[in-house]
């Protein structure tokens, strides 16, 4: 039986808290990091899952992408783990994205990009 809403919006309470501090972790040590969401139907929540870590600059995201992968995978792992959700990070729900290549494609409408699906 799929989650009811109070569940979703508990792991969904819950998944912020552990992205936050993903995301600070992140700032500290992975340059040109600045920011991270998340986006996820709630229809299907698990499943639909996706992190998405943005850096300032088209450079920086291939740099970390290159050097930083390993690790940005690692603090994803552990948000979902603390978070209690079963999923595996991958290239399916993690992804990469720029402030720069953001304001070049939506002109930086970062709601309307996501709500357009990742």
């Amino acid at each position: 039986m799929p989650p009811g809403k109070r569940e979703l919006a508990r792991v969904e309470r819950r998944l912020i808290a552990t992205l936050t501090e993903a995301c600070e972790t992140a700032k500290a040590e992975i340059q040109g990091f600045v920011w991270l969401t998340h986006t996820a139907d709630t229809a299907s929540f698990v499943e639909s899952l996706k992190v998405i870590w943005v850096f300032e600059t088209q450079a920086e995201k291939q740099l970390a992408e290159a050097n930083a992968k390993a690790r940005i995978l690692e603090l994803t792992a552990i948000a979902l783990q603390e978070a209690d959700i079963e999923l595996t990070p991958s290239e399916r729900n993690v992804r990469f994205y720029s402030e720069q290549e953001w304001q070049r494609s939506h002109g930086g409408d970062w709601q309307k990009r996501l709500a357009q699906g990742y």
